[in-house]
């Protein structure tokens, strides 16, 4: 079992459709795959169908451990994919937990727990992070083994890349000593762009073989797909953004440490 956040504190860079896609796929590869919605806005549960009145148990019952996994972890439309989706509630669980002991623990404990429909159920877990550096987000990186970082092929993006990269730094020292960075994701590649190309380049320079090799490019099929309650994968599994988050996960897969491959 793993366990990947999906973060970036800038907003925008395709966070959510990356969980949602990427999850899809590695559940159409045979990985049991748990996704949790870990941003208030609850678009990664949109996303995969799963309307309000359907959100009893949620993320925000989670943290406040008011609620178990196996009550929170909902069955997707997707078959091997399961979600803890997220309500408005969550954007109070900050505020909330500011007094509690061990705050930035929370959602560790809870991945932690065992049994029928606990995470040792799932061979993946992704987190969808807030576009914040915020008490969820350092939730999501305390409980994580790696990080998986989108990246818009932006100039600013540049920026909050530096600060985010700090931020793992200050969470290793004082939080989560294993967490690492499985990779750097470009996102909103466009080639007719000339700085795109040049965004790219830079980082690759910076970072080499920490970027992926797929590049996840500016689609129509990708925006569309949320609005019809489905992934991409699902919505037109032959577009090129599908095609794209496919080639993401078989390299992801290969990143992976060998011990917690699935069979």
């Amino acid at each position: 079992m793993i366990t990947i956040a999906i973060a970036n504190q800038k907003g925008g860079v395709g966070k959510t459709t990356t969980a949602i896609n990427i999850a899809t796929a590695m559940a159409a590869t045979g990985w049991k795959t748990l996704l949790i919605d870990l941003d208030p806005q609850g678009n990664a549960s949109t996303g995969l169908g799963i309307d309000n009145a359907h959100r009893e148990y949620t993320s925000y019952d989670l943290l406040l451990e008011e609620a178990t996994l196996d009550q929170c972890a909902q069955e997707t439309d997707i078959p091997g994919l399961d979600i803890v989706a997220a309500t408005q509630d969550l954007s109070g669980a900050e505020i909330e937990l500011v007094q509690v002991e061990d705050r930035t623990a929370r959602l560790r404990r809870a991945l932690e727990t065992t049994g029928k429909g606990g995470f040792s159920s799932y061979d993946v877990c992704f987190i969808d992070c807030p576009p914040s550096l915020g008490l969820l987000t350092l939730n999501a990186m305390s409980a994580a083994d790696t990080m998986m970082v989108p990246l818009q092929c932006e100039f600013f993006a540049l920026e909050g890349l530096s600060q985010l990269l700090q931020t793992v730094e200050r969470v290793q020292q004082r939080f989560n000593p294993d967490l690492g960075i499985v990779g750097v994701v470009l996102t909103m590649f466009d080639r007719r762009n000339r700085l795109t190309d040049q965004v790219a380049d830079d980082v690759r320079d910076c970072l080499g073989p920490l970027v992926f090799e797929s590049v996840i490019p500016r689609n129509v099929r990708l925006s569309e797909a949320p609005s019809h309650g489905m992934p991409a994968l699902v919505y037109d599994h032959q577009c090129v953004g599908s095609r794209a988050y496919i080639a993401l996960a078989r390299e992801l897969i290969g990143r992976l440490p060998e011990k917690r491959k699935a069979a």
